[in-house]
């Protein structure tokens, strides 16, 4: 799940040397993408999270916030949105904002199934499908790993028959890294989505160089650590070498960062404001910092 709604908005990190990425391609507005490593697809490298943020129930100013947020990202190059039945309103406020948005055509449609037992699920995707609108979701997730064993072989049927496109599963903070990893390694999913930023690095030992092994797409939730990141260095001076990879704020810098790791193919961060979500998808754009330079980011950040 993403915790990035706060007053900024998500982070990317990147890592590896900008050499040994993945073939980068550019899309409209100098966005970058990156394939999807079953398919070949290409996803812009930054997505949209709906934690928190779209919540809004039924209040018309947060609707309609929600509704240019859509507009924005849209119109800037984005195509994945994520959601959960978590979330609260959000499916629906996504489902509203896609009728209103216009140029959704671009949508990648990704949420979840978070619910106890197998038998369950069908009702629920269902209804998230109503709520957002769609004649069929591009990807579908087992939410933090919740009766996965039982929701999984309904998500794979669902692929064969053609009603859904990938498969996956999440998971955050850093939880349930070993069962993750077993997932990664006997089932034949597409996607999984975990944490992983400038603060939050345990990904990097084991799951990430097990993605890119396994040929598994990875979403990056909690890019800036539930807005902690933008918090601590809100009152920091941004580092003069920013300008090196053209980022102007830290929440660039951070993403930046993420990105930059090769087996990362999308992350996710959350905002309520136009302008964040705009300075966003401008992180996913020119050049990307080497390992000398990501080693210099943590350090500026003050999580070396």
């Amino acid at each position: 799940m993403t915790h990035a709604p706060l007053t900024r908005r998500a982070m990317l990190v990147a890592s590896a040397a900008a050499a040994t990425l993945p073939a980068l391609s550019t899309a409209q507005q100098a966005i970058l993408t990156r394939a999807i490593p079953k398919s070949g697809e290409a996803l812009p490298l930054i997505g949209l999270g709906s934690w928190i943020t779209f919540n809004v129930g039924n209040d018309p100013a947060g609707r309609n916030a929600s509704t240019a947020v859509m507009r924005a990202f849209f119109a800037a190059g984005g195509r994945l949105i994520d959601s959960s039945p978590m979330y609260g309103s959000s499916q629906e406020v996504i489902g509203e904002g896609i009728k209103k948005a216009g140029n959704a055509s671009r949508l990648f449609a990704a949420t979840k199934v978070w619910i106890s037992g197998g038998s369950n699920g069908p009702a629920q995707i269902e209804e998230s499908r109503r709520f957002w609108g769609v004649p069929k979701f591009d990807l579908l997730q087992v939410h933090n790993l919740l009766s996965w064993e039982e929701h999984l072989p309904t998500l794979f049927a669902m692929k064969a028959a053609g009603t859904l496109r990938y498969v996956g599963v999440t998971t955050s903070h850093g939880r349930r890294h070993d069962e993750l990893e077993r997932i990664m390694k006997t089932q034949p999913i597409d996607f999984i989505q975990i944490t992983y930023n400038v603060a939050s690095r345990e990904a990097e030992s084991r799951i990430l160089p097990l993605a890119r092994e396994r040929k598994i797409a990875v979403i990056v939730n909690r890019p800036f650590e539930g807005g902690d990141l933008i918090e601590a260095t809100r009152v920091k001076p941004l580092p003069a070498f920013a300008a090196e990879l053209g980022c102007k704020s830290w929440a660039q810098l951070m993403l930046k960062f993420i990105i930059a790791h090769p087996a990362v193919t999308c992350p996710i961060p959350a905002t309520t404001s136009v302008a964040h979500v705009q300075e966003n998808l401008a992180a996913a754009s020119g050049s990307f910092p080497d390992q000398a330079m990501r080693a210099r980011i943590l350090a500026a950040v003050g999580t070396a």
